[in-house]
Order: C-alpha cells, then sequence, then structure tokens
C-alpha cells in the first residue's frame, strides 16, 4: 500500500461542521496542522492540531505551507478548491503524490440549484482577484452567470460596471453566506442595487438584460471595439488571418508587431485555454494594446516592448506565429532557423517589397499564397461607387 499524501485539501462550506464529509473531519481529526483562511478556521469543530492563518498576501501562504512538509497537514479551501479555488494554486508546487483532495460543494452549485437554472448553460466567473471586465465577453442579453465577488462592497462595483456597459436592465440575485446558517438572499434589479450593503462571502446570480454592445463570438469584430492609431489589421483581414491562424486547444501565438493588439486578442477570444505575447516596439501601442486587452476582458495576454527578432529571445515558444508588422528578411529567416518543425506561420504584407518577401519564402520552404483584394460602397459624386483597399498577400505555412 502506498504511503498516505502528507498534505490534504479540504473543501469548506458555510454549514461547517455539520456539511464536513466524514472523510474530511477524519483528515481533521488526523492533521497536526490545519491552515486555511480565518473564517474557514472559525468554522471548523473542536481539533487537536496546531491552527495557522494563511496569511495576506496569498502567494506568501504557499511558503509557509510547503516549510510544513512531510508532516500531516490540512490545508482549506471554499468549497470545491479546483474550481475557482485555491487547489490548483497550492498544487502546482506539488508533485501529484504529494497531496489528496476532498471538496465540498461548490457556490456555483449551490447558487444554480437556488435559482433553479441548469450549472452547463450558467456562465461561472470567479472574480475575487480579477476585474469587472473579466465579464466583457459574456455580457448579452438573456445570459445567466453566477460571479463570486471579493467582498460586500464589490456588489456595488458589479452593478456599476453593467450599468456602464449598457445592461441596467439586468436582475440581481444576491447571496451571502450561501449554504450556512448565516445565509441570506436579495433578489433586486441593478437600478436598486444601489442603497443596499452586503457583506462577505457574498456571490451574485445575474440575469443580463439591456441594450448594451454584444461583443460577437465570430472572429472578425468591428474595428471600434479597439482603440488604435490606424496601425491595425481591419476587420475582414482579421477574420481571414484568423481563420488561417486556426487556434487550436491550449496553443500559443506570437504577434509580431502587435499595432492595437486586434489579433491577439481575438486568438485570446477564441477559448479560455490559449495564450499569447505581443510583441510591439512602440511605447504607446504597447499601453494601447494592454488597455484593449482589460477592456475587453481577456487574460493569458504578454506583452513584450521590442524590436524583433531581437526581442523574441527567451520568450515561451509558439505554436503560431502571426507577423503583420516590420516584416523583414532577417525575421524571416531567424523564424526559419529558430522555430521547431511544426510551428505554424502566417504573415500579412501590403508592400511590394514586403509582398517579394512571402513570395521568395514560398518557392523557398512552401505554404500557401493567398492575396485579398477588399472594396467598400463609397460616394462618388452624387452616386456611389466602390473604394478599394491596398491588396493584402497573406502567406500561411507549417514548418
Amino acid at each position: 500500500m502506498s504511503e498516505l499524501p502528507w498534505l490534504t485539501i479540504v473543501g469548506v462550506g458555510e454549514d461547517a461542521p455539520d456539511g464536513l464529509s466524514r472523510a474530511s473531519l477524519t483528515a481533521l481529526r488526523g492533521a497536526e496542522f490545519v491552515i486555511g483562511a480565518s473564517r474557514h478556521l472559525g468554522l471548523l469543530p473542536e481539533i487537536e492540531a496546531e491552527q495557522i492563518v494563511w496569511p495576506v498576501p496569498f502567494a506568501d501562504g504557499i511558503a509557509r505551507l510547503l516549510a510544513l512538509r512531510g508532516r500531516r497537514v490540512v490545508a482549506l479551501a471554499s468549497g470545491d478548491p479546483f474550481w475557482f479555488g485555491a487547489g490548483s494554486s497550492i498544487a502546482r508546487h506539488l508533485e501529484p503524490g504529494e497531496w489528496a483532495a476532498l471538496p465540498g460543494v461548490s457556490t456555483f452549485s449551490l447558487v444554480a440549484a437556488r435559482m433553479g437554472w441548469p450549472l452547463e448553460r450558467t456562465e461561472c466567473f470567479g472574480l475575487h482577484a480579477a476585474p469587472m471586465e473579466r465579464l466583457r465577453p459574456a455580457l448579452a442579453g438573456g445570459v445567466r452567470m453566477i460571479v463570486l465577488l471579493r467582498d460586500g462592497a464589490a456588489v456595488q462595483d458589479l452593478g456599476t460596471y453593467l450599468v456602464g456597459a449598457g445592461f441596467d436592465a439586468s436582475q440581481l440575485s444576491v447571496f451571502e453566506a450561501v449554504g450556512g446558517p448565516r445565509e441570506r438572499r436579495v433578489d433586486v434589479s441593478v437600478s436598486d442595487l444601489f442603497d443596499k450593503d452586503f457583506a462577505h462571502p457574498v456571490c451574485a446570480a445575474v440575469e443580463v438584460q439591456g441594450a448594451g454592445a454584444v461583443l460577437p463570438l465570430a472572429s472578425g469584430r468591428a474595428d471600434d471595439w479597439f482603440e488604435s492609431d490606424g496601425q491595425m489589421t481591419k476587420r475582414p483581414v482579421r477574420a481571414l488571418t484568423l481563420s488561417a491562424l486556426a487556434p487550436r486547444l491550449f496553443e500559443h501565438l506570437w504577434d509580431i508587431g502587435g499595432g492595437s493588439g486586434s489579433i491577439g486578442i481575438e486568438w485570446l477570444l477564441a477559448h479560455p485555454s490559449l495564450s499569447a505575447t505581443v510583441i510591439e516596439p512602440r511605447a504607446d501601442r504597447v499601453g494601447r494594446i494592454t488597455q484593449n486587452a482589460a477592456r475587453l476582458g481577456v487574460d493569458r495576454l504578454k506583452v513584450v516592448e521590442g524590436m524583433a527578432p531581437e526581442a523574441l529571445a527567451g520568450l515561451a515558444p509558439p505554436d503560431v506565429v502571426f507577423v503583420g508588422g516590420g516584416l523583414t528578411a532577417e525575421l524571416l529567416h531567424w523564424l526559419e532557423a529558430k522555430l521547431p518543425a511544426g510551428t505554424r506561420i502566417v504573415a500579412n504584407a501590403v508592400t511590394l517589397e514586403s509582398e517579394a518577401m512571402l513570395s521568395a519564402a514560398q518557392q523557398r520552404i512552401g505554404g500557401d499564397l493567398l492575396r485579398i483584394e477588399l472594396a467598400q460602397s463609397a460616394p462618388l459624386g452624387t452616386r456611389r461607387g466602390w473604394k478599394a483597399s491596398y491588396p493584402v498577400v497573406q502567406w500561411s505555412v507549417t514548418l
């Protein structure tokens, strides 16, 4: 029989100690040390273990926990530790055999049961330490979401954000200490929210309503979603470019010559498992890319200020590379020489010189060339005609 792990991660609900499973109670009674937030420690039955309050900031508690390695330890977390909980933050510092987990009922499950909502069709967000903008991609009339919040004041922040985004007709059910004897529910519209006080731990079930702008699901979002100085892959070409980039689960993108960051941001909007690094030489554009990403609610975006290929050294390797600005022969040769087989590259060119580079690259290593010519209707005297954009040549290849 294998040796038991030294650490057990126990999910604690507001109904503790009565709601703790037999296995969780056994782990607590057999522990030498129990570490957790003071609120969680206060919910426990009488135990002989030494109790340690998890420090703030959270990261400081990791070192305190690891110093106990080899002793019998229980770490407390809210509900299900691996659903917007502390479980994954702890487990990433440990080998698989070092820990076991005993999850409790998640807040999402409890609230969905109170609301009568199918959890598989409800958006779930943990905003304990994340900005309200994280909600932006999911905001649309009829959407139901459950939002875990930092504290009582954050309920007002949520209302303010919904109003600012144009969803001021939304309905909220705010839950305090859900699942425990202190549980309280307040059903309120956003407009009536601001004269009410709420206490931690708190979450909100939101039925989104209002006339706010909805972020489309398909790539090629309207240009006005992005702040730009004009250096941006425009909507139709962006849609074709994202199609060529063909994001797959858990892939990492290098967006070289980010401009407004629209390509990298739309890549991230495709799926939460994706990540991206944007490389941009101009400091003002670096700031704009960061602001665009934050406003549209995407994380997993790293922005590097620098000129490629020099700025590429030391970066996490990509699965896919997009070159939208600063295309040079030196950069293309660097990518060919440094990137492993299987890496996909998509590059867009507008000038005759950069077109020639892509044509030569295709002759050298293959791939596909696509010429994109677009025109939009525009006034022409008293009538209307077609106004052509500069043609774009797109090269896509798998090394």
